[in-house]
C-alpha cells in the first residue's frame, strides 16, 4: 500500500526535522509531532490487520485525524521558526497527498460495501 509507505517515510522526515528543535520542546511539540506521525501508519496497519471493513474504515479515519494534528503541529513549528518554509512546504505537501489517498480509499470502501 503506497499510502502506508508514504506515511512511514513521513515519520522518518518528522523524526529528523524535530531532532533539530530546541531541547526544551522534547516533551512538548517534539513529542506531539512524533506521536501524531507514528499514529498514521500504525492505524493504517492495525485497521488492515483487523480484517473487518468497519474497523479498517475507522482506523483509516483515525489516521486522517492524526494527519490533521500533524499539519497543525507543522504550522506551529514553522511559525516558531523551528522549521524552514521549504521544509514546511515539503512535509505539508506530503501530509496532503497521504490525506487525499486515505480519504479516497475510505470513500471507495464505503461505496463498495454499500452495494
Amino acid at each position: 500500500m503506497i499510502f502506508w509507505q508514504k506515511s512511514m517515510d513521513l515519520v522518518t522526515q518528522i523524526y529528523r526535522a524535530s531532532g533539530n528543535f530546541p531541547k526544551v520542546e522534547f516533551y512538548g511539540l517534539i513529542s506531539q509531532m512524533r506521536r501524531s506521525a507514528v499514529s498514521i501508519p500504525s492505524n493504517i496497519a492495525e485497521g488492515y490487520g483487523r480484517r473487518s471493513t468497519g474497523d479498517y474504515i475507522r482506523h483509516l479515519q483515525i489516521s486522517v485525524g492524526s494527519l490533521y494534528e500533524l499539519q497543525t503541529q507543522l504550522e506551529i513549528s514553522k511559525n516558531l521558526g523551528f522549521i524552514s518554509e521549504l521544509e514546511f512546504d515539503n512535509q505539508y505537501d506530503t501530509t496532503r497527498e497521504i490525506e487525499r489517498m486515505l480519504l479516497s480509499l475510505v470513500s471507495k470502501i464505503k461505496s463498495s460495501s454499500s452495494n
